[in-house]
């Protein structure tokens, strides 16, 4: 039987709650095999980036080659990208890669810091926005990619989920942990229809790294060859879990991560 692989393409988070490390946890979780491609080191804890050094545009690109050429992954996810120049090259090192990809526009960390420049937005739109299998943006990150205010209510945030499927991605999740209510409502934007997946909403402040860890656990549904609404459907619930138990960690003093291993050990 061959072994399920996925690949993150993203940063690495020092502190380990998201990025790279929250992309492999999430992986191994759900039983595939994660490999890796560091697009920038930050500095990073629960509490503040401190610092960002990308990664040299050539050394992101001969990382890609050496994994596609050997590892095939099931599934891609992409993560944090510096600026318009490596999203460009990332487009490009992908133009052979047939399998899924899911796009995650890390844009803010946890912490407020702004981790993509307004520049390189358009970039996105334009080289892998089209490329996605599957979008996945929060409402802020919504916004910021249509120039539009942000979503107000499920109805503004199924029509901006519509709105960026037009950009060219195959289906868009729409996150929805930044509104308020008792449940955390998102909506799959795909071709033929809508669907919401909706959670109670969990009182905690170890959410860091939520995004990362959702997209890598789609990819990792995709990646084992489940279909799209499947892979998110399970993500959710797995993710779920891990917030849930994301108290029974004391990592950190700010913004402490999800338990990925919560279905493992305690």
């Amino acid at each position: 039987m061959a072994t399920a692989i996925a690949l993150t393409i993203a940063g690495s988070d020092s502190g380990g709650g998201a990025g790279v490390q929250a992309d492999l946890k999430s992986f191994a979780a759900l039983g595939v095999y994660g490999a890796s491609v560091i697009t920038a080191v930050t500095a990073q804890n629960t509490r503040a980036v401190t610092a960002i050094h990308p990664v040299p545009v050539e050394v992101v690109t001969a990382q890609i080659a050496a994994v596609l050429e050997d590892l095939a992954p099931g599934a891609i996810k992409i993560g944090m990208l510096g600026d318009a120049a490596l999203i460009a090259a990332v487009a490009e090192a992908l133009s052979d890669y047939r399998g899924p990809v899911v796009l995650d526009p890390v844009m803010v960390a946890k912490s407020g810091a702004q981790l993509l420049p307004d520049a390189a937005t358009r970039a996105l739109r334009r080289h892998l926005l089209p490329r996605a299998t599957l979008l996945t943006p929060n409402l802020p990150e919504s916004a910021r990619l249509l120039g539009a205010p942000e979503a107000a209510d499920e109805a503004a945030q199924r029509a901006q989920g519509r709105a960026l499927r037009a950009l060219g991605p195959q289906a868009v999740l729409m996150k929805g942990g930044h509104a308020k209510g008792p449940d955390c409502v998102d909506w799959l934007i795909e071709a033929g229809g809508e669907t919401c997946l909706r959670a109670p909403r969990i009182a905690t402040r170890n959410t860091h790294g939520t995004g990362c860890s959702l997209s890598s656990a789609i990819a990792a549904g995709l990646a084992r060859g489940l279909p799209l609404p499947e892979a998110v459907a399970r993500a959710q619930s797995w993710l779920h879990g891990a917030i849930a138990a994301a108290d029974r960690l004391a990592v950190g003093q700010g913004h402490g991560p999800v338990h990925h291993f919560h279905e493992v050990w305690a």
